[in-house]
């Protein structure tokens, strides 16, 4: 039997403020650092499937407008507190995480990386909400961010929205709805997988 969960899907996206609901979680996860914790894949695939099932009574449409850009405007937010706050925390030379060279580091991972860093980065969670704080702290070139932060946003919400969509159709996932976490915990951590090999690679090229 699965536990409450009080940010669990069924409850977030429960009565007629769902997209409501959904735009405020998508931003705060999208540009607040305190949001790094909050559910959007799972609302997103949630909503997608509540929609197909008639759980959620607004439309397809309006979701598929309005999340994209709730999405996109936490990534402007976000972008605006790494581009004015975060060279001054990461300003301690005696810090062991908020050190000054992080600054040059993110600002020449996203000279090279940028356009994949902002749209794939969307797509796993903890990521999507560092990463446009870190392009803010990089300077990266706010024009081009806007565009690739566009991208992104759209990709990801509304490709996982038009999943659940199509899923909810199907009778399996419509009697199974509370597994959807543990599904969306599984796709993250297939999703982590070439991070954790990155990672590893370049600690053995240190060394």
């Amino acid at each position: 039997m699965l536990l409450a969960n009080p940010i669990s899907p069924d409850n977030l996206l429960s009565g007629s403020g769902a997209l409501l609901v959904l735009s405020i979680v998508l931003f705060a996860e999208c540009g607040l650092l305190i949001g790094f914790f909050l559910p959007g894949d799972t609302l997103l695939f949630a909503a997608g499937v509540s929609i197909a099932t008639h759980t959620i009574d607004q439309s397809l449409a309006s979701f598929l407008i309005v999340a994209p850009v709730a999405a996109f405007l936490g990534n402007v937010v976000g972008y605006a507190i790494g581009y004015r706050a975060g060279p001054v925390v990461f300003d301690r030379p005696n810090s062991r995480f908020f050190r000054p060279e992080y600054v040059d580091r993110s600002h020449a991972f996203f000279e090279r990386f940028g356009s994949w860093a902002i749209i794939i980065g969307r797509f796993v969670p903890i990521v999507r909400t560092v990463a446009t704080v870190m392009a803010g702290v990089g300077r990266m070139r706010f024009s081009l961010y806007l565009l690739y932060s566009a991208i992104g946003a759209l990709l990801w919400t509304d490709g996982v929205l038009l999943l659940g969509h199509q899923l909810g159709k199907i009778k399996f996932v419509r009697d199974h709805k509370g597994w959807i976490d543990y599904l969306v915990v599984a796709v993250v951590v297939i999703g982590l997988i070439p991070i954790a090999v990155h990672y590893w690679q370049g600690r053995r090229q240190r060394r």
